[in-house]
């Protein structure tokens, strides 16, 4: 049997409440930055295997905007934010007020680029902290760093500098709304890929086992 088939509806059903409360966290912090209500939800949460997720957000030769950062703790790891150029300068002129901004004209200003990161920093943190009181692991983030690539080669430096090779992902599908947009949502996608012995200590907190029958 393979890993992904061994989670029931049950295991899928906690993982995308963790990705709920991380979400509504993030929309608070997201509120109080902005200083406007801002919605946000996870309509789906899966477990795929990572030759999948580069399919997921349109194979390996599109160009996507992505915050990679590193998780540290007890079960160690790596995570990627990632939205579409479009997406994420909507998500840009959303916080900044600069209606002319756009990813695919460089080049960007360092207030365009904070922001990104700063939505890194406050998804990543909340969707930890949630994963840490289910879990009662200890998991923080790294410092953000942000990309602006093709997903090959986004997905691949984040893994090969750090030597690590992942087998699985947990994917969160994010989308949040501004409430004096309502008639647009950001979309994004949400990559946990823990390193091999960290996804067993997850799963294991959640009463899965990693071992192949």
């Amino acid at each position: 049997m393979k890993f992904e088939e061994q989670f029931t509806s049950y295991h899928l059903d906690v993982l995308k409440e963790i990705g709920n409360i991380g979400a509504g966290n993030a929309a608070t912090s997201l509120s109080k930055l902005l200083q406007r209500k801002i919605d946000m939800k996870v309509p789906s949460v899966r477990v795929v295997g990572f030759d999948e997720v580069m399919d997921i957000v349109g194979g390996a030769e599109r160009t996507i905007v992505s915050v990679f950062l590193r998780i540290e703790g007890d079960a160690p790891g790596n995570m990627f934010f990632i939205m579409s150029p479009g997406q994420a300068s909507r998500f840009v002129r959303h916080m900044t007020g600069e209606q002319e901004f756009d990813f695919n004209a460089p080049p960007y200003s360092e207030l365009s680029l904070s922001s990104v990161q700063e939505l890194g920093n406050i998804l990543s943190g909340s969707y930890l902290s949630s994963m840490s009181d289910f879990t009662q692991l200890s998991l923080y983030p790294s410092v953000p760093s942000i990309a602006i690539d093709m997903v090959g080669a986004v997905l691949s430096f984040g893994l090969l500098e750090l030597s690590q090779v992942s087998d699985y992902a947990i994917v969160i599908d994010t989308t949040f709304v501004d409430e004096e947009y309502q008639e647009e949502e950001v979309k994004g996608h949400f990559f946990l890929l823990p390193d091999p012995a960290s996804f067993e200590t997850i799963f294991a907190s959640l009463g899965v086992s990693s071992n192949e029958s």
